[in-house]
């Protein structure tokens, strides 16, 4: 079960018995409330009058239970306002995810703690993930946050190559779109600290946005299909590589660690229907504070 489906349904069990304490078990209490109360002011009508102490504290009290709820309700119905609030933030508007891997570097980094957007591709019901409001659709360049094709209980992050009908070839580790190479430019090494390995670094230039790559150039060039693949029929895979034309309603993503990266290269394309949204913010990393902000 998903964290998306428990959260679901907690708000749904919640917001259940909120709504029964709102309008049918709270007016029910405090009408008997209300009863004992009458009652208890007849029975010391003239205690009252005269301000004895122990008998104002004793009618406080009773107005102070008028309005509290059984304990069980506080801890569920209580929690409703709270639980719906993070249901609609996480549903509709933003997500937290931690990065696992080093496929994304340098862009992103294993511990990364990020921030998806999930209205920029259109608002989805949550746990069906189906588009309800259309807003907008990926650019080539975006981040994006999407369900694995061959197992949509795992998110992946990889950045956007290929759009539908775009002709894609990734050959001798260089990128070539609808025939035209994409600009990179030699932008000295990276480290790989968790491997210990010195890597290339280039700057990527995919439309109007320039992003880092990494490149390991003991790595044999080349790629091939899994069994998991979605669309072989759509790649032909050729020595060093691959040329593939995206589907209709599909997207073509590689891992911005290009030699370290499990991505559209081996199990296919990811369909529109399993976008859940834009990446662009690094919120927390504990390790490294410094990496806070926004990304390309």
């Amino acid at each position: 079960m998903t964290f998306s489906l428990i959260l679901f349904l907690l708000t749904v069990f919640t917001g259940v018995l909120w709504v029964l304490d709102v309008f049918v078990w709270k007016p029910k209490r405090v009408k008997v409330m209300s009863d004992e109360l009458q009652q208890f002011d007849r029975s010391n009508e003239d205690a009252l009058r005269r301000g004895v102490q122990s008998v104002v504290a004793a009618r406080s009290a009773m107005v102070t239970r008028m309005n509290e709820r059984p304990k069980w309700l506080e801890y569920t119905a209580g929690f409703f306002p709270v639980i719906f609030f993070i249901f609609i933030l996480r549903s509709f508007i933003f997500e937290p995810f931690r990065i696992p891997s080093g496929s994304m570097m340098p862009t992103l980094e294993s511990g990364d703690m990020i921030l998806v957007n999930k209205y920029n591709y259109g608002l989805r019901l949550p746990v069906l993930n189906t588009k309800i409001v259309p807003i907008g659709e990926p650019e080539r360049g975006d981040v994006i946050v999407f369900r694995y094709p061959a197992d949509e209980k795992i998110d992946y992050i990889k950045r956007v190559v290929g759009l539908p009908g775009d002709k894609i070839e990734y050959v001798n580790k260089r990128l070539t779109i609808n025939g035209k190479p994409v600009p990179v430019t030699a932008d000295g090494k990276y480290y790989d600290e968790a491997k210990m390995q010195e890597l290339d670094q280039f700057v990527e230039q995919l439309g109007k946005k320039d992003h880092r790559i990494l490149n390991n150039r003991a790595a044999p060039a080349g790629a091939y299909p899994l069994p998991i693949h979605n669309n072989p029929d759509a790649c032909d895979y050729v020595r060093g590589g691959l040329i593939c034309t995206v589907p209709k309603d599909t997207y073509f993503v590689l891992g911005d660690n290009r030699d370290n990266s499990e991505d559209s290269r081996y199990w296919g394309f990811v369909p529109e229907k399993n976008l859940v949204g834009r990446a662009n913010m690094i919120w927390m990393n504990l390790s490294k504070p410094s990496r806070i902000g926004f990304f390309d």
